[in-house]
Order: C-alpha cells, then sequence, then structure tokens
C-alpha cells in the first residue's frame, strides 16, 4: 500500500497533510473522482479551476481531477 495525498487546488492550494493509503494509483485517482463529485453535490457552483490532485508519496501530481468540469 503506498499513501496518496489529496489536495485541492483553485490558485491557492489546501494541502492534505495525512493522506490515504491505496493499493495502486488507479484507485486513488478513482477516489479523486469521488471527492470532486461530492464537493460538486454539497456546493453545486463553484470556480472552474478548482481541482483535487492527487500527489504521491514521492511528492509528484500524479491526477487532477476538475471540481467544476466546463
Amino acid at each position: 500500500m503506498r499513501t496518496y495525498y489529496f489536495d485541492t487546488k483553485d490558485g491557492v492550494p489546501v494541502r492534505d497533510r495525512i493522506g490515504l493509503e491505496f493499493a495502486s494509483a488507479a484507485a486513488a485517482i478513482t477516489h479523486s473522482k469521488q471527492m470532486a463529485s461530492r464537493i460538486r453535490s454539497e456546493n453545486p457552483s463553484g470556480d472552474v479551476d478548482r481541482h483535487v490532485v492527487v500527489i504521491d508519496e514521492s511528492g509528484e501530481e500524479i491526477h487532477r481531477e476538475a471540481i467544476y468540469p466546463a
């Protein structure tokens, strides 16, 4: 299991300092899609520049999921 971090960014990043463990990057990316969907359902309108960014243990960005797709 590897730890992945889920930052939110819309110009100013909100850092995830705890992270979650997943068996694969694909599972972490799926989680980011679920996070974006949950945020969108809780607040239906928002900045199109807002994203959930998946960061792996080495600090590399592996995926960027738009919360409010254009």
